[in-house]
């Protein structure tokens, strides 16, 4: 069996989606069910069975022997949370005790870092994993993946086969529950179907204009992709960078909306909210070449492209994927 957890999420309902494509149909998804907008992202997709992520771990201490891979995507993302104790809850101690397990009973594990690890990018945005412990993280949700990176490291016991993978800003269907965290393409998509106008962030540093911060945007589905690549591979265990690889502005992004709609461009700024404004990013920008060193060759997505599939085939028509 496959153990996804998170799986009522935007990632983790992509990934089993991704998962049952690819044959895999004995899937085991782990979350808090509660909340039945999000429970709408596994309609239509195989499962074998839904554990409470509180009952997961004496799930998995006696069915360990039928599990066959875990991809660990379950954690607190929201990046205005700053609460720690949530975050060392969810993102931290809750991921050690995966990881112990999988050295436990031997099974390979993929789980979700994140770009937010990067802060500012003082270091750059390479996945070397010497630069690590060194990481400025600009909230407590960066804090925590951070953290966790750090202590996968430095164990001494290992998975026989693990990854940590640094998520760039992914994008893509089965969001619709996230609010404020959402992508901005399907922010800007609501609001252009609603007003005829998109407001985008004004840019609070010099070196950027309006618009022109640039972000890593990685399509969900490329991200899939690499999963189960490394489902397949089961070697070269280490974090690595998952983005398109590609800086891309937030115009750019909006001007790909506009044209998917069939819109005219009417694009205006507003500030930047307080709260955020001194953890915002301003660019990233993946070094792929690490996972592409280890033989991942399927080409990424285009923002063009990402953003014409999922605004068609996903926003227009309110569909799951």
């Amino acid at each position: 069996m496959m153990v996804v957890t998170g799986a009522v999420g935007f990632i983790g309902s992509c990934m089993i989606k991704a998962l049952n494509e690819a044959g895999f149909n004995y899937i085991v998804a782990v979350d808090d069910f509660s909340n039945a907008e999000k429970n709408k992202n596994l309609e239509g997709k195989t499962i074998q069975e839904r554990v409470d992520r509180k009952d997961f771990f004496n799930w998995l201490d006696k069915n360990h022997q039928h599990t066959e891979f875990i991809i660990h995507l379950g954690a607190r993302t929201d990046t205005t949370e700053f609460d720690k104790a949530i975050f060392d809850e969810l993102n931290v101690n809750y991921s050690k005790e995966i990881w112990k397990r999988c050295i436990a009973y031997q099974i390979p594990l993929v789980y979700a870092s994140s770009a937010a690890t990067y802060g500012n990018g003082e270091f750059g945005y390479n996945d070397d994993e010497s630069i690590i412990p060194k990481l400025k993280p600009l909230n407590p949700y960066g804090d925590s993946k951070n953290e966790f990176d750090i202590w996968a490291l430095q164990q001494k016991e290992k998975p026989f086969f693990w990854a940590g993978l640094k998520f760039f800003n992914i994008y893509g269907p089965n969001e619709y529950h996230k609010g404020r965290m959402a992508s901005v393409i399907q922010h800007a998509f609501f609001q252009i179907q609603k007003t005829d106008k998109m407001k985008l962030f004004r840019s609070h540093n010099p070196n950027y204009k309006d618009g022109e911060q640039m972000r890593d945007f990685v399509y969900v589905k490329d991200l899939c992709d690499v999963i189960l690549f490394l489902i397949g591979h089961r070697k070269n265990s280490g974090i690595y960078n998952l983005g398109s690889g590609k800086a891309r502005t937030f115009l750019d992004l909006v001007k790909s909306t506009f044209k998917a709609m069939g819109k005219k461009e009417d694009i205006d700024f507003v500030d930047t909210p307080i709260d955020i404004r001194d953890k915002y990013q301003y660019f990233t920008e993946a070094n792929m070449s690490k996972l592409k060193g280890i033989g991942y060759s399927k080409p990424f997505t285009s923002l063009e492209d990402g953003v014409e599939d999922y605004v068609k085939n996903y926003l227009v028509p309110g569909k799951y994927r």
